[in-house]
């Protein structure tokens, strides 16, 4: 990534210099929360941010967002789409999207939370058991994600994308996996987002970033939500993904505030 935000960096300074306009610089992360907040209307939420690079739980506190939770390792994003390449997901239109309608595939006969699922379309059938790593309002997910590798090795595994058990018990197919990795991973996004909301007393959650778009997981933070008496906020594909108008947004609302960056401090530094 590094050469690329260079270019861009070198492309900015110069039209700054050519048309003799301020730059103002915008963070990634804000972008996607101040265009959620504008199309969903929340107002004063805790923020869910979930993309391929980042998993944060964050609220606006003096004067600045803060970050009260993240992952300690990698992002579910990344997670997702380390697994799809392991079963054989393609990427279009993304990994984590086919991950969620491989999820969604079969029938899953299994009772969690008191709901029973049994007749309900478009569920994994098997859930397996995980590691469940929440370290207070912290995560860890690389752990997680070497043991569901792990199953694809096991014997029982049937690798076929479209592999049914036919009344087998003893199989594990792709949706299977897929299912449980979510369920698991998506359980330790809500508890730790519920922590946030007890600390700051708010009753509002705003899922962004890549992975927000997936509808299971804000089909479980709305539970989560409406048991607190709470509302959950998301949108669809065309803001939670990286977008331009996340970043004219933001940008926008800098400049109101009469933030400019310096010439000098508008370059890139890859860590």
């Amino acid at each position: 990534m590094g050469a690329p935000l260079q270019s861009v960096a070198l492309v900015a300074r110069t039209l700054s210099l050519l048309y003799d306009k301020p730059l103002v610089g915008v963070n990634h992360c804000v972008g996607h929360i101040e265009i959620a907040r504008v199309i969903t209307h929340s107002r004063n939420p805790v923020v869910l941010y979930v993309s391929g690079g980042n998993t944060q739980v964050i609220a606006y506190s003096h004067q600045r967002y803060r970050i009260f939770g993240e992952t300690l390792d990698i992002a579910v994003g990344n997670c997702l789409d380390r697994f799809a390449r392991v079963v054989g997901l393609p990427n279009d239109p993304s990994p984590g999207y086919n991950i969620e309608q491989l999820a969604k595939k079969l029938v899953f006969n299994y009772y969690i939370h008191g709901f029973d699922f049994t007749d309900a379309p478009g569920r994994g059938k098997r859930m397996f058991p995980l590691p469940y790593a929440t370290k207070g309002m912290d995560l860890a997910l690389s752990g997680i994600l070497t043991a569901i590798e792990l199953y694809t090795t096991d014997k029982r595994f049937r690798p076929a994308l479209d592999a049914e058990d036919n009344g087998q018990d003893d199989i594990m197919t792709p949706a299977d996996l897929c299912f449980s990795l979510q369920e698991n991973v998506f359980a330790m996004l809500v508890e730790i987002t519920e922590r946030a909301m007890a600390h700051v007393g708010s009753k509002e959650v705003l899922i962004v970033g890549g992975v927000g778009c997936n509808e299971r997981l804000q089909e479980m933070m709305g539970i989560m939500a409406q048991e607190r008496g709470g509302n959950v906020f998301a949108t669809d594909e065309r803001f939670c993904i990286d977008n331009g108008i996340m970043i004219a947004q933001a940008g926008l609302l800098s400049y109101r505030m009469g933030y400019r960056t310096p010439l000098e401090e508008a370059t890139c530094t890859q860590r």
